[in-house]
This record gives structure tokens, sequence and C-alpha cells, in this order.
């Protein structure tokens, strides 16, 4: 029996109320000129309160030295194990989106991009162009047919979208278009095994045509293509924990994720009080609530420390808005690290604090990641995130005689 079937026969309902506050790319590293990371340096008396009554600690999302992605990181704070259930972002941007996927259909997550007249990639967001201008660009590569496959574009947010290939035969098992720095060409996609060759090809019709008809689009005038996958059913979070779930989050990926695993969605607007906001609103009517904030993450891939300071001290000066509404159980933490220094996701493990009448508090006061190294949770693999939630919220029964 592994742990996913041991926590579904451990599982009760309770009339407890568990809060998952996942703020994305929450962990940081020192900045150069002070030695501080953005946490360390930004005023959290809210977060500092709360860690002192808490059990904190840190977590790795998929293993030690792993840097993550979103997907994998956040299903692995619900428990599921992130190496053994693979979702493509192309699937989540289709459930995020409501695009109705079917069974056959390849999804993969793009980004608008530019490039230079070498073709050389200068900036692989686009300058993070409007969600209005993107859904008038995938208006112009929507709608075409390559070699009998349909092809349909829908806008995510801001530089992002969706594109669905439905035909015959088509594998997701092709590489990403995406090189991960600029200077470079984009990557062409070629399959990673015999049978993936048809839709490599399509994929590479589709870029070829999209770069022709963004030519004059700059910055947006050219595409970059990842997480090609085709939808399987998960076990949800009723199924495993019995529970009653709904999320809160502004940005579809998340909304896809939180679907995909039996999550009603929440409606909310973009901001991080309208997060707040969804919670109170809508307390009574579910058990448990995952509250997503991007902020921090888009920060951090920015390279902007100062950013991502001001955006926790944001999610700080709101947290009350939670407190105040007495959840059994609060979790706080994150999907992975997006270090400003670094500019992108990072291996290093994020903080974890968990709040609850019955957790043995430790001796941290700091909502920090030095102050969490010694912190009564040590460092747990994020799996282990969710069965603490339930049985803090005493939803778990006792294990053998």
């Amino acid at each position: 029996m592994d742990n996913t079937e041991l926590i579904k026969s451990l599982s009760r309902v309770t009339p407890s109320k568990i809060v998952f506050l996942v703020i994305d790319g929450l962990g940081g590293l020192p900045h150069p000129e002070t030695g501080k990371t953005e946490l360390e340096t930004a005023n959290t008396p809210n977060f500092d309160k709360l860690a002192a009554g808490s059990i904190c600690g840190l977590a790795d999302p998929v293993g030690p030295g792993i840097t993550p992605g979103s997907a994998p990181g956040h299903l692995a704070i619900f428990g599921y194990d992130p190496i053994e259930t693979i979702v493509g972002r192309g699937v989540l941007a289709a459930f995020g989106t409501g695009f109705d996927l079917k069974p056959d259909d390849v999804a993969a997550r793009g980004n608008f991009c530019s490039v230079d007249e070498s073709g050389l990639v200068t900036d692989r967001r686009a300058g993070r162009i409007s969600s209005d201008k993107s859904t008038e660009l995938c208006r112009l590569l929507d709608g075409q047919t390559i070699d009998s496959v349909e092809i349909f574009v829908r806008p995510v947010k801001d530089h992002r979208f969706l594109v669905v290939f439905r035909g015959q035969g088509l594998s997701p098992d092709v590489n990403s278009s995406d090189p991960q720095q600029t200077g470079v060409v984009p990557l062409e996609i070629k399959p990673e095994n015999p049978g993936a060759g048809k839709l490599a090809a399509l994929a590479n019709k589709f870029t070829e045509f999209a770069g022709k008809t963004l030519a004059g689009h700059h910055p947006a005038n050219m595409v970059l293509l990842r997480g090609f996958s085709k939808w399987e059913p998960l076990p949800t979070l009723n199924d495993i924990y019995k529970l009653t779930p709904a999320a809160i989050a502004s940005y579809p990926m998340y909304r896809g994720l939180a679907k995909l695993i039996g999550m009603d969605i929440v409606e909310t607007g973009t901001g991080v009080d309208d997060v707040f906001k969804s919670l109170s609103d809508n307390y009574t009517k579910y058990d448990f609530f995952f509250l997503h904030i991007k902020k921090l993450d888009s920060a951090g891939e920015d390279g902007n420390f100062e950013g991502k300071v001001a955006a926790i001290e944001e999610v700080d000066g709101l947290l009350p808005k939670l407190t105040g509404l007495q959840p059994d159980v609060i979790v706080v933490t994150g999907d992975h690290s997006t270090p400003a220094v670094l500019e992108a996701h990072s291996w290093h493990p994020v903080p974890v604090l968990i709040s609850s009448r019955w957790c043995r508090t430790d001796s941290v006061s700091e909502f920090s990641e030095s102050a969490f190294v010694s912190g009564g949770l040590g460092r747990l693999p994020s799996t282990r995130i969710m069965p603490l939630a339930m049985a803090n919220a005493l939803k778990l029964i006792k294990y053998g005689a």
C-alpha cells in the first residue's frame, strides 16, 4: 500500500477547515550587497507572528538538487508524487482556460517571445505583453490545419498562450522549443521516441508559420512551445482526503491544476487583495482552500529583488484577512524557490509553516529561510505537508490496532 492509499484509508470528514496559502516562488537567495534574502529583507510582522505560533521547516518539492517546475511543485504540496504524477503544462493551460480537451488532443503551453533579425531570442516573455495584445495575436494564429491536423490557439494570460493539436496518431513525447536562455535561436522540436515524429514535424511547421505571421509584431514576433502533453485523469482531493476543496487563483494554469485534482474554482480578481476577499466571501462553503499568490515568482523571474520584497510585504499586510477567519489549520509554503539573483526557479528548499492548535510550536519567530532551518519540521519532502495538515485538522483516524 503506497502512502496515497494509506491516507485514503485513514481520511474522514470533519467540520474543521484547512487553508493552504501557496506563495509561488517563495524562497530566495541573499542579495550580493546585503547578504539577506528577499524574505530576510522584507518587513513581515504578520508572518513573523504566525511563524512564532507554528511549527516551521524547509521542504523539497521534488528532491534535493532538483529544480521543480510549477506543476510538480504544486502537485507535491497536495500530496501527489511529483515523479510518478506527471502533468504537462499544456494540459494545465487547457484546463485553466476551459478548453474542451479531447483524449487524443496534444496540448502545449506557449510563450510569445522576442527575436532579433538573426533569429536569436532576446526576451523569452516578449516584455510580458498584455493579455489584450496576446488575445489579438492568438486570433492571427488560430484555426490552422496542417497535414489534416487542426490547430487551436487560445490566450492564457499576458505573454502565455495555449496551442492544441487535434488529429490521429499524435504522441506528446517531444522536446520543448524554449532554450531557457537568450542569445540563442529557439530549439528545433524533435521526437523523443519514433512514435512522436508526426507531432514534432507539425509543431515545427506551426512555429515556422507563427514566425512569419508575427514578423511585424515586435516584441511578440516569435513563439516558444513547451509542456506537450495529453490528459489522463487523476484521483481527486475528495477521493483521497474526503475534502470539499476550492481554489482561489487568478492565473489560468493554477486554476487548471486545481480543476484537474477536483477543486471547485472560485472566481477572483487579479489583485492579491482579491484572493483574500474571495476566501472570506466563500469561507462557509468549503473545508479546504488553496490560495495562490503569483507576484513573488514573477518578480523573481524578472530579477527584480526589490519588487519581490515589495510583493512579500503586500501579502504580509493582507495576512490578517486570513488569520482573522481562524481556520483550524493554516499552511504557508511555496511550490519552488525563485531567487531574484538567479532570475529563475531554483533547487533550494522552500519555507513551510503549519499553524494549528495541535501543532508543537518551535522556537522560530521570523519568517525566513535561515530561521526555518532550525524549525521543528526540519527538512521534509513537500509530499508530507498534506498528511500533516490533515492530521492537525483531526481528519485522520488512527492507523492499526
